[in-house]
């Protein structure tokens, strides 16, 4: 399904209470997909656009604090965008050229990001269906507190400090 397709399946924007999808994603590879694991506290972020400049200065903050998130019980970090593996991988390896163990996912299709009810049309600027900048706090595949960014190029909500003082 294209991305453009994902758009008439938007699902209302998830919320405190309610269950992460379970919608098969990309990490490492363009031909193996698995879904989220989500035991433990999780925080799940979606960006508009990798390699983005608004993208680029918000999730250094993250790789920065990642020690930070660990010491107050997160167990993994999730970076979320429409886009390929190949750029996801690239840009994990522009952001973090030592490595980091924050996870950069591909949602090729949009799927995942339509179920949380954050794909929204950015073709005018970005080409097609991209995801709202949004952070996600679960405890497990339970949803804990949702922010999202009320226009995509800001980062004030979604801020790694923001999110690091609410976990």
């Amino acid at each position: 399904m294209a991305p453009e397709a994902s758009l008439a399946k938007v699902k209302p924007q998830i919320a405190a209470g309610a269950t992460v999808p379970s919608v098969a994603v990309k990490e490492d590879a363009a031909d193996k997909s698995s879904t989220l694991t989500l035991k433990g506290k999780n925080i799940i972020i979606g960006v508009p656009g990798a390699f983005t400049t608004p993208c680029n200065a918000h999730i250094p903050g993250y790789i920065d604090l990642y020690e930070k998130f660990k010491a107050k019980g997160v167990s993994e970090i999730f970076v979320v965008a429409v886009n390929d593996t190949f750029v996801t991988k690239a840009w994990k390896e522009k952001l973090a050229p030592n490595g980091t163990p924050i996870h950069f996912i591909a949602d090729d299709q949009g799927e995942f990001i339509a179920e949380l009810g954050f794909l929204f049309d950015a073709s005018g600027l970005l080409g097609g269906p991209r995801s709202k900048r949004f952070a996600v706090i679960t405890e497990d595949d339970k949803v804990v507190s949702v922010a999202v960014e009320e226009k995509p190029p800001q980062v004030t909500v979604t801020s790694a400090e923001t999110i690091l003082e609410q976990v």
